[in-house]
Order: C-alpha cells, then sequence, then structure tokens
C-alpha cells in the first residue's frame, strides 16, 4: 500500500484544488454549535479527506501570505502615483437607479449595504467594514460612451433601470463617498454595441445622456496584442465596494484571440473594470470573468486568493475587439 502523504507536504495548488472541489460539490457538513466539522463524504485528493475544510483554508492563507502576499487591492485615498490617480477618474459604477435619491438641491444620495453582513464575512476579511453601493463597473472611452461588460447591459431597456456614477470611493480608512452631484451621476440612453460569449469576448458600449465634462476618457490600446507577461493592473468596484486599485498582475495566458488571461485580483462587481498596461497605462480590455471569490470558514466566509501561478486565471476581452465599435 503505497504511504500516505502528509498534510505538509500538499502544495497550495492542491490545498485550493481540494477546498474548490468541495465547495462546487457542497459536501462540508457542520454539526452542532460547539462540535467538530464533519468529514467530508468526497475528497479530490485521498489524503487530505480526514482534513477539516477550516484547517485546509487556513493552511492556504497562512501559506499565501508569508510567501506572495497576492491580495494587493488599495483605496484611492492610499494611492501615490499620479498617473493612476488620472486614469482612475474615468472609471465608474453601475447602479441601480432605484438605490439613488435626488435631493432637493439637485445631488444624489447613494443607498448602501454592509459588506460583511451581505457576503457573511470573517471580521478579519479585507474591507469587511465599508459599504457595497454598486453592482458592475465601467469606464469613460469618450466624453458620452462607456465600455463595460456584456452581462453587466444585457439590453436596451437594461438602461432605465441604471445609472453611471462617477466618484463612489473611500475618502479616508473610515467614510466612504455616498452622495454625489448632479455632474457625476449619467443615464445610458443608447446600447452602442454588445457581445458576450461563453469562454470568449463579453463587452458593452453605452452612450450616455450628456458628455460627461469633468472627467478624461482614457486611452485605449486600438491594434496589435499585449506582449506575453506584460505587467498590469485593475481598478474597479469588487463585490461593490467602493473604487479600489489592485497592481501587481500579470498576463498568464495569451493566446486566444478575443481575450487574454491574466493573474489579477478581482471579485464580483470588478465585471465591466479597466485592465490597465502597468507601461503605458493605456487600456488592454475589459475585466469579463474568473474564479469564484470566496469560500467558507466555518461560520462565515473568506477570500481564497490564488497563488500568482495557480488556478485559472481571470479573463480580459481584449480592447481590440470592441474599439473599432466606438462611434
Amino acid at each position: 500500500m503505497a504511504k500516505k502523504k502528509p498534510f505538509e507536504a500538499w502544495t497550495v495548488d492542491e490545498l485550493i484544488a481540494e477546498v474548490r472541489h468541495r465547495e462546487r460539490a457542497g459536501t462540508d457538513r457542520t454539526r452542532a454549535a460547539g462540535t467538530k466539522q464533519a468529514k467530508p463524504r468526497i475528497s479530490r485528493h485521498h489524503g487530505l479527506h480526514t482534513v477539516p475544510s477550516r484547517q485546509l483554508v487556513k493552511a492556504v492563507q497562512d501559506r499565501q501570505r508569508v510567501i506572495y502576499g497576492v491580495d494587493d487591492r488599495q483605496d484611492l485615498y492610499q494611492v501615490k502615483s499620479a498617473k493612476v490617480k488620472q486614469v482612475s477618474d474615468a472609471v465608474v459604477a453601475l447602479v441601480k437607479k432605484s438605490d439613488l435619491t435626488r435631493k432637493a438641491n439637485g445631488s444624489y444620495t447613494l443607498a448602501t449595504t454592509s459588506y460583511q453582513q451581505e457576503y457573511d464575512l470573517c471580521g478579519s476579511e479585507p474591507f469587511a467594514s465599508q459599504p457595497l453601493g454598486c453592482f458592475c463597473t465601467g469606464f469613460l472611452v469618450k466624453p458620452d460612451t462607456i465600455a463595460t461588460a456584456g452581462h453587466c447591459v444585457k439590453s436596451q431597456a437594461d438602461l432605465a433601470g441604471i445609472r453611471f456614477v462617477f466618484g463612489f470611493r473611500m475618502t479616508n480608512s473610515a467614510t466612504a463617498r455616498n452622495t454625489f452631484p448632479a455632474e457625476d451621476v449619467y443615464t445610458g440612453v443608447k446600447l452602442i454595441g454588445r457581445q458576450q460569449v461563453d469562454d470568449g469576448p463579453d463587452w458593452a458600449l453605452v452612450r450616455l445622456d450628456r458628455p460627461v465634462q469633468n472627467h478624461k476618457p482614457v486611452s485605449i490600446r486600438t491594434s496589435g496584442k499585449i506582449s506575453s507577461a506584460q505587467k498590469l493592473f485593475v481598478i474597479g468596484h469588487p463585490c461593490g465596494l467602493p473604487m479600489k486599485y489592485a497592481p501587481g498582475a500579470a498576463v498568464r495566458r495569451n493566446d486566444a484571440d478575443g481575450f487574454f488571461v491574466a493573474n489579477l485580483d478581482t471579485y464580483g462587481g470588478n465585471s465591466g473594470s479597466p485592465v490597465f498596461n502597468g507601461k503605458t497605462y493605456r487600456i488592454e480590455g475589459i475585466l469579463v470573468r474568473g474564479e469564484n471569490d470566496f469560500v467558507s470558514n466555518g461560520t462565515c466566509q473568506v477570500s481564497l486568493v490564488c497563488p500568482s501561478t495557480g488556478c485559472r486565471g481571470e479573463d480580459v476581452t481584449r480592447s481590440t475587439v470592441w474599439a473599432p465599435k466606438i462611434p
């Protein structure tokens, strides 16, 4: 009989694969509070089947934190780079119309919810105390045109219930901006173009009700192909949080025509986020899909961020696919 592999000898990738397998299979069962976690019925790796999920998750987090330091996300008030601040000014939050209340002076107040409560997060999760206020991200590509993911705006009819809001961000460690002047709130009046292909391009272009006066459109790659292993960063609204800047990523797979794969620190809500070339600050594409964001850690949820070379990566629709459609 083959000798059982000791728990300490399993790699981070193997541990992540096991945790994700359990999440998909729904095999974890927890007994009454205060008792041990039940043994999963199914395990991808024999030798890990007796290890509780909570222990697996903790082992992955401990090893990643020490070896990789993979979560590079920052609030905009923490960013020092003038160039990053400049391009972040073009990023917009896609907000439900029903979550905005117009005040007597013409400004708008955004209704928010608790990130920790909405996702049942552990208190140690980054940004757990911050609010949620949007469902997708977009960015300004012309004074009157927004680019986002196709699955964020599915039809012309969708536009009636969406507002495009500039400036949803943390102003300091404790305060999120939730009041916006009228010049930072826009309505989409025309779905210029859209595509949503499983394992392929996913994009949408929306014409706004008026040109944006106080935000500058970004520069976009319109031809050619990004270099393999090129450094990248992304700016957007992970899970609907106030805007985050996430550097430290790179292209991992570059063979498909319509999209490339990168190890970006992104979550649901980042859909539609602009992905920037770390050297030129030009847009290389739109963040559209990737790994699952959270796993159970006993009584609450935690992020399971993959190692730099692990998991499948995040898909980015190339700008060369949709840039020619900009009027």
